[in-house]
């Protein structure tokens, strides 16, 4: 069981109490914070309040978490590129079409599936049952660097660097169109479309969202970039781009999908990732290789404008 408290300052008082837990540096979703209040896993000066609390300068707050339960989550053994691993952390090169944990229509051949053999169950389990050692994600069709905590500890340290944005995460994509400026930044709000609920959108009412490109190569119809996020809004990359009108070639959800090389799913790669270790405090520098099928679709560019 682990246990954390905290004594609430200045600068979040008036906050409601879900909220106030959730921003914390503990990993938990406001999902899963709603749910330790209910089961009483959440004080306040030792008292079990409701979520709707306003919290005061100088309360104590106390969250406890439980252990995670035996998971039954299949352990699978599935290939994985690793690219970084020691007794704190271990970072796979994520293959496109890989689901990064459970849920509706994946419960297996999943990243979890294939960390958990590996690991042998050794993971951090503040994410759950369902994504034990997941610290972040990246889609389904994105490929590249995933970090996954195998203790606690390291997983709570990424998770407040992720929070503090001092994680560098720059990401390599094949965009339609040509792009004039050499380096850009998309400073645009996201959140969820209210047309689609099941997409994302730029709106007025999102949550900050800065993307920053330069661009590597162009071959005229088509513009090579390199997208580093200073946030880590869901499909922050793949929404900007469309919003400026040169979306991710082969995505499908936020432009036809439809390309000259019958790339399906986003041509979208996470390359470098930067961090301190959890333990040593060293800097970390990672870099993951691209996929094979990027490789051949930017050879069929080169050869074209030669």
């Amino acid at each position: 069981m682990i246990e954390k408290i905290f004594e609430v300052t200045e600068n979040d008082i008036n906050t409601r109490l879900d909220t106030y837990v959730s921003s914390l540096n503990l990993a938990l979703s406001r999902t899963i914070v709603k749910k330790l209040i209910i089961n009483k896993k959440i004080f306040v000066n030792d008292k079990n309040v409701k979520e709707s609390y306003k919290i005061k300068k100088g309360d104590i707050v106390k969250v406890i978490i439980e252990p995670p339960k035996e998971t039954k989550i299949e352990a699978q053994s599935i290939p994985l590129d690793i690219v970084y691993e020691d007794n704190d952390i271990i970072v796979i090169n994520k293959a496109k079409g890989m689901v990064v944990h459970p849920g509706n229509g994946n419960k297996d051949n999943t990243l979890v599936n294939a960390i958990l053999a590996h690991c042998k169950g050794s993971l951090s389990g503040i994410g759950g049952e369902l994504r034990p050692g997941i610290v972040h994600r990246i889609d389904k069709d994105t490929s590249g660097l995933l970090i996954v905590a195998k203790n606690d500890k390291a997983h709570i340290h990424i998770s407040e660097q992720i929070k503090n944005h001092t994680v560098t995460k720059i990401y390599t994509a094949l965009v339609k169109g040509n792009i004039s400026e050499n380096e850009a930044t998309i400073n645009m709000p996201i959140g969820r479309s209210k047309i689609d609920r099941k997409k994302m959108a730029v709106t007025e009412e999102g949550k900050s969202a800065v993307t920053h490109i330069k661009v590597i190569k162009r071959y005229g119809n088509y513009t090579l970039i390199s997208a580093k996020i200073d946030t880590g809004r869901t499909h922050q990359i793949r929404v900007h781009m469309a919003e400026i009108k040169h979306p991710i070639i082969g995505d499908e959800v936020y432009s036809n999908g439809k390309n000259e090389f019958n790339v399906k799913g986003q041509m979208l790669h996470s390359t470098i990732l930067e961090f301190i270790h959890p333990t040593t405090n060293k800097k970390m520098h990672l870099e993951a290789r691209l996929p094979q099928y990027f490789k051949e679709v930017l050879d069929i560019l080169d050869k074209k404008v030669k």
